[in-house]
């Protein structure tokens, strides 16, 4: 028996990769298919089985192509309704897999059809759990995901995620490894452990979802605080239940170098720019209009909550890495990506076009401003949460995510100090801004990391709460 776990950390995403007696089985596998068929065949193994946990919304899943490349069997729970062949189990059916065998677990409350499969060993004993999003390290599934069912509501899905719970989860030993789809990063959950496994007994001694509170007193805990879901949720969830174009199709037109007239006609039409340089890299010199998403972050999830995901796309990226730009947009399901600029920004430059750049300080400089600027505007660019634990005195606040929405409410005469927690979203914002005609923009430096830790700088943090003595 071997059980591969193979993470994708810019997706926050585990696939697992099974094998028994030279037989396969892929749990949820990422959009870009053929690392399953490469590790299976060097080993002389086959792939008989892709199981799915459930229609992902937050990435492209590989189950279409892989199945149409090997011939396995795509599975899915009992509710799943697909555009493809798949065979949907029922709840308890049992599949074999060399000296193995998997159950399927039907656990609906992430989404209807949600479903775990258990693993049992040679000699028949339970020895993991592949959880899917109803079970993660530390945290549970989000019940929101409805998309426009009106039979559904998030308290509804909760409650359903309770009994899923307590009948199918619970019960199981202590000692059964549970493997979850999602690690901390992924906006499936809301509170996620660092560890990417775990075990049923420590989940049920450290998870609060898993502790023992009445179906009212969980429903309350799992939907409180749960920020909105982004749109290409709803977006990624039906190509994955519907089918998609092949990866090798995006792949092919992404993957054209564009000379620089080329590039320009098509930035000239409209098409949106996406520079996947390093931010100290882009802050010195890009495309004007380009936005930067660094490969060094959550490129694809940034992309895709920010942007539609069937907009055209033209890449400015580090040479070597045209390809790795190109698979991760289309992990999240950016079908439409046109080609990348041959010879990166130093062929825009080298041709004498117009570039752009971005103004960057440090705290020192913000501090100074924030005490003798006339005419400036400070914009946090974090989560809500990130925002209430502390900020810059007289910040205006517009989560990232939201930021295109609200520009009409940003003083563009003002000088505008942007910052995160890092300076990654902070260079995304001010890329923002430039391109929608902000011109006197100026990126912090090491983010509210470094500005808390800066007397300078006035900052508002949150009155921590000491504990009540008795």
């Amino acid at each position: 028996m071997n059980i591969e776990q193979l993470y994708t950390n810019c997706l926050a995403q585990a696939a697992y990769y099974i094998e028994s007696n030279g037989e396969v089985a892929i749990i949820d596998p990422i959009r870009d298919y053929q690392i399953y068929i490469d590790k299976a065949d060097e080993q002389g193994h086959k792939i008989k089985y892709v199981f799915e946990t459930h229609f992902h919304a937050d990435f492209v899943s590989g189950h279409v192509d892989l199945a149409k490349a090997t011939g396995a069997t795509i599975i899915y729970g009992p509710k799943a309704e697909t555009g493809f062949d798949a065979l949907i189990a029922t709840d308890g059916q049992v599949f074999s897999l060399g000296n193995l065998t998997i159950t399927a677990l039907h656990t609906p409350g992430h989404t209807p059809e949600s479903t775990c499969y258990l693993l049992k060993d040679e000699i028949g004993k339970d020895h993991c759990v592949f959880t899917g999003d109803t079970l993660f390290v530390g945290d549970v599934g989000r019940p929101d995901l409805l998309d426009g069912n009106p039979d559904l509501n998030t308290e509804k899905m909760a409650g359903w995620l309770f009994d899923s719970l307590n009948s199918k989860l619970k019960p199981l030993g202590d000692n059964v490894i549970v493997y979850p789809a999602h690690g901390p990063g992924s906006a499936c959950g809301k509170s996620m452990g660092k560890e990417t496994f775990s075990t049923i007994g420590v989940q049920k001694a450290s998870n609060y979802a898993m502790a023992d509170l009445t179906k009212e007193e969980f429903i309350k805990q799992v939907t409180d605080g749960i920020s909105a879901p982004p749109e290409y949720f709803f977006k990624d969830a039906k190509l994955n239940k519907q089918g998609y174009a092949s990866i090798s199709e995006i792949e092919t037109n992404g993957m054209k170098a564009l000379s620089v007239e080329e590039f320009e006609t098509l930035k000239t039409d409209g098409a949106l720019i996406i520079d996947s340089r390093d931010p100290l890299v882009f802050e010195n010199g890009f495309v004007p209009r380009a936005i930067n998403i660094g490969l060094n972050g959550q490129y694809a999830i940034w992309a895709a909550t920010l942007f539609e995901l069937d907009r055209k796309i033209i890449l400015v990226t580090e040479t070597g890495k045209e390809k790795e730009s190109v698979i991760r947009l289309a992990r999240v399901g950016f079908d439409n990506i046109a080609g990348y600029l041959e010879g990166g920004f130093e062929a825009w430059v080298g041709a004498e076009k117009r570039i752009d750049m971005l103004v960057s300080v440090d705290t020192e400089e913000l501090a100074l401003e924030q005490k003798h600027g006339k005419n400036i505007g400070i914009l946090d660019v974090r989560k809500p949460s990130e925002f209430e634990q502390g900020h810059v005195e007289n910040a205006e606040f517009s989560t990232l995510a939201n930021l295109q929405d609200n520009l009409e409410n940003i003083d563009k005469d003002k000088d505008q100090y942007v910052y995160c927690a890092g300076g990654y979203r902070s260079v995304i914002a001010c890329s923002i801004l430039k391109a929608n005609g902000f011109h006197k923009v100026n990126n912090v430096y090491g983010g509210f990391g470094a500005i808390k830790n800066d007397d300078r700088v006035k900052v508002i943090m949150a009155e921590v709460q000491a504990p009540c003595s008795k």
